[in-house]
């Protein structure tokens, strides 16, 4: 090893990370035709096919998943060597709740960046029609008082406060689910393709959370998706444009402590300022180009949007409200549809990272963000409290 001043070379500097191969399944209710070693399988053979690479080239696999209980196969992972090609090469399993999809791919942006591995499968994925999620996130009494039912019930008492706080009119949350289901029109894996969606209807639809309606929350889907990352030499002999990881970060807090900021989590916040630091990002309002963030309820774009300092605290529902966000505005969230358009919980955040990358490639279809360049893909799990986020561009970082 190299030497300069007695540092090792090797320890001055990253290796640069490289998205090089990206796969989806179709993301629907029930996938009834495949196990869960099927349903990995498939993502896993698109990501590679992308990247025109085989079994033998990867080095290591890292995959991740929501809690065991959600389908009751315990550490899967084990079992899912065979069908991840696996078999007497490292396999790694990341879980950090709702976010562990994009806290798998940065485990495996890690192992490429410390030249640990070269070239590295990440996969995460859920099977939900396999259990009831909604139930197994309702814990009995007495670890939970019994006033409410799954992840909405948790959540609506903080949509609330951030109304009350901000004055946010009552129209925010439709306006969110009627721009994402459009947009998962243009999106072929999405799990909801509602033709005949309208705003009045959004605004009809049951309410089941006040303030949360039936439209206004996620779905519940099984999917997978698989990336292949690659360091700059693979980069190099990849058959297309790569999309460069120019920042990623985890930041986590406790479910509960005193002060804690249910709206606007402060673990979200770090783990923004620490990608834009890195990304050399200081207004990320006007320097990135589009955001896939983890929207489980319509409502959590406006908060969100605050959260990672898109808008002013107390502003994000604005910016919503003005049209920015939509597919056409001058910061398109969630071109893919996003969460409120496709569920599969373990997967989720890594869609949100995949798909980010796919906008800086130029390769995302109909829901392509013209020019982008440089996009943020963003998860969240828990109880607000796990946070993972990434930034990529269309050219390799330069610091």
């Amino acid at each position: 090893m190299s030497r300069t001043g007695g540092t090792p070379r090797a320890a001055t500097a990253k290796e640069p990370v490289a998205v090089v191969g990206i796969g989806q399944t179709r993301h629907v209710a029930a996938r009834r035709d495949v196990s869960m070693a099927g349903l990995v399988r498939e993502a896993a053979h698109r990501a590679l096919r992308d990247a025109e690479l085989a079994w033998q080239d990867i080095d290591a696999v890292v995959i991740g998943k929501a809690p065991d209980f959600f389908e009751g196969v315990m550490m899967p992972e084990l079992y899912l060597a065979d069908a991840l090609g696996a078999v007497g090469k490292p396999l790694l399993r990341v879980h950090t709740a709702g976010s562990v999809g994009g806290s798998t791919a940065l485990v495996a942006a890690d192992l490429v960046a410390a030249r640990v591995h070269r070239t590295v499968l990440t996969l995460a994925f859920e099977k939900q029609s396999e259990s009831n999620a909604m139930w197994g996130l309702s814990l009995p009494v007495p670890f939970q008082q019994p006033l409410l039912a799954g992840a909405g019930g948790f959540f609506a008492p903080h949509v609330r406060a951030y109304i009350r706080r901000t004055g946010a009119p009552a129209t925010i949350g439709s306006l969110v689910a009627y721009k994402d289901r459009r947009n998962a029109l243009k999106n072929p894996y999405a799990h909801l393709h509602e033709h005949d969606i309208t705003l009045e209807k959004v605004q009809a639809s049951p309410m089941l959370w006040d303030p949360v309606r039936y439209s206004e929350t996620c779905p519940s889907s099984d999917g997978a998706c698989a990336m292949v990352l690659t360091d700059r030499a693979g980069a190099r002999r990849a058959p297309r444009p790569a999309a460069w990881v120019h920042g990623g970060a985890m930041r986590s807090e406790p479910t509960l402590f005193a002060g804690k900021d249910f709206v606007s989590p402060q673990a979200g916040k770090d783990c923004a300022a620490a990608v834009y630091r890195q990304a050399g990002i200081t207004d990320p309002r006007r320097e990135i180009d589009a955001v896939e963030m983890y929207v489980p309820f319509s409502w959590y774009e406006p908060m969100w949007l605050e959260n990672l300092g898109f808008a002013a605290p107390g502003e994000g529902w604005k910016l919503t409200e003005s049209g920015a966000t939509e597919l056409d505005g001058d910061l398109p969230v969630n071109p893919s549809g996003g969460v409120l358009s496709a569920n599969p919980i373990g997967a989720s955040g890594m869609i949100r990272f995949a798909e980010a990358a796919l906008q800086v490639r130029g390769e995302a279809g109909e829901r392509q963000v013209p020019g982008a360049r440089r996009a943020l893909g963003h998860a969240y799990g828990g109880g607000s409290q796990f946070f993972s986020m990434w930034v990529v561009g269309g050219e390799p970082p330069t610091g």
